[in-house]
C-alpha cells in the first residue's frame, strides 16, 4: 500500500491540498459575505419581520431556492462565460472558486435565515420599543442572538464546499479532487486515491471540531 508516494507525489499531494485549502477558505468566506447579508434581509422581510415585505422576500427566496435547487456540476458548467468574465478563464483553482461562492452563498443564506428565526421575538420587540433602527436591531439584537447558529452554518457550508472543491477537481479546478481524478482513477493507483480520500476525511473533520468548538464558546457566553 502507498508503493506509489515519490517524492514527486508528495510534493503534489501538498499542491493539491493547498489549492484546496484556497478553494475552500476564499468561497467560504465570499459566501458568507453574501450569504449573511441574504439571511439577515430575508429575515428582516418575512412575515412578523421588522420591514415585512412578502412580495420582496419571494422575489430574493426564490433567486435563492433556485440556485440551490442546481446541482453544482451543471452551475459549474452553465456560468463558464460568467467565470471567464471574472478571471479570465474557466480552468484552474482560481476559475473555480466562482462557481463554488454562487453556489454556497444560498445555502448560506438559508442557514442564516433559519438562525435568526430562533431569536426571541421579544428582544426584537423591546428594542424596537426603545426606538432602535433596523440596523441596531440587527447589529445588537439578531446577529448577536444569533451568531452560534450562524457560525455552525458557515461550518456546514466549509464542509459543503470540501466536497464541491472535489467535484470541480473532476473538471479542471484543481486541488484534491483532481489529484485523485487524474491519478486514482485514470491512471489505475488506487493507493493515490484512498490517501486522497483520507485526507478529505481528516480535512472535514478538522474544520467541524474547530467549529464545534466555536459554537461551544459562544453558547456559553
Amino acid at each position: 500500500m502507498f508503493d506509489n508516494f515519490s517524492a514527486a507525489m508528495l510534493g503534489m499531494f501538498g499542491t493539491s491540498l493547498w489549492e484546496t485549502c484556497i478553494m475552500v477558505g476564499i468561497s467560504g468566506a465570499l459566501a458568507v459575505l453574501l450569504g449573511v447579508p441574504m439571511g439577515v434581509y430575508l429575515r428582516l422581510t418575512d412575515r412578523g419581520g421588522v420591514l415585512e415585505n412578502a412580495w420582496a422576500n419571494r422575489v430574493v427566496g426564490g433567486i435563492v431556492n433556485a440556485v440551490r435547487s442546481t446541482p453544482f456540476i451543471i452551475l459549474m458548467v452553465a456560468i463558464i462565460p460568467f467565470t471567464r468574465l471574472i478571471v479570465g478563464s474557466s480552468i484552474g483553482t482560481a476559475a473555480a472558486i466562482v462557481p463554488l461562492t454562487l453556489a454556497a452563498a444560498p445555502f448560506m443564506a438559508r442557514l442564516a435565515e433559519t438562525s435568526l428565526r430562533e431569536v426571541d421575538q421579544g428582544l426584537i420587540e423591546a428594542a424596537q420599543s426603545m426606538g432602535a433602527s433596523t440596523w441596531q436591531i440587527v447589529r445588537k439584537v439578531l446577529l448577536p442572538e444569533a451568531m452560534p447558529g450562524i457560525v455552525a452554518g458557515v461550518t456546514i457550508t466549509l464542509v459543503s464546499l470540501t466536497g464541491y472543491s472535489a467535484m470541480a477537481g473532476a473538471v479542471g479546478g484543481g486541488g484534491l479532487g483532481d489529484l485523485g481524478i487524474r491519478y486514482g482513477y485514470q491512471r489505475f493507483l488506487p493507493d493515490v486515491m484512498l490517501a486522497v480520500v483520507i485526507v478529505l476525511i481528516v480535512f472535514v473533520q478538522a474544520l467541524q471540531s474547530l467549529g464545534d468548538w466555536l459554537v461551544r464558546r459562544m453558547s456559553h457566553k
